[in-house]
């Protein structure tokens, strides 16, 4: 396998090799030491960070318009199962991760406070459970949700 490097947004997240068959994921981590390697699909980061990020109160959902309609599509269909890594991207290198997220804040929340909060919430979360650092967070305010708007689709179904 050879190492390369990826820039991205000022900072920089080493990436080693690739796994053929592995679909999307390709990208993994090593986590080595005298007695062996771990590796870690940023698939498995994606989930990670998407689960802390809707730990915080104030995040709605995460992911665009499209992406939450064709959910709640998926969802609809029997034995369909949420996609908790939704509106998650993840880079992953060899020591270092960096993600970005795609969110649907409540009405009412500071905005700023609430990246913060996730931001830290996911960091933490991402280096305790992989041990990688995670060098960003970025995060994305793709809407706002309005609770009368629920209300109002209830009455016309």
């Amino acid at each position: 396998m050879s190492d390369t490097t990826t820039q991205r947004a000022g900072s920089q997240v080493e990436k080693e090799g690739v796994v053929p068959g592995q679909g999307r994921s390709t990208e993994v981590a090593r986590l080595t030491s005298d007695r062996g390697r771990t590796s870690i699909a940023d698939g498995v980061v994606a989930k990670i960070a998407g689960i802390a990020a809707r730990d915080i109160a104030g995040v709605y959902a995460l992911g665009s318009g499209a992406a939450r309609a064709f959910a709640a599509v998926r969802q609809r269909v029997p034995g369909g199962k949420p996609n908790v890594a939704q509106g998650v991207s993840v880079e992953v290198g060899e020591k270092q991760c960096a993600v970005d997220l795609a969110i649907v804040v409540d009405y009412g929340v500071p905005i700023a406070e609430l990246a913060a909060a996730v931001r830290e919430n996911v960091i933490s979360s991402v280096e305790r459970m992989t041990a990688l650092e995670v060098v960003e967070v970025n995060i994305a305010v793709d809407d706002i949700h309005i609770e009368y708007e629920d209300e109002r689709e209830r009455q016309l179904q």
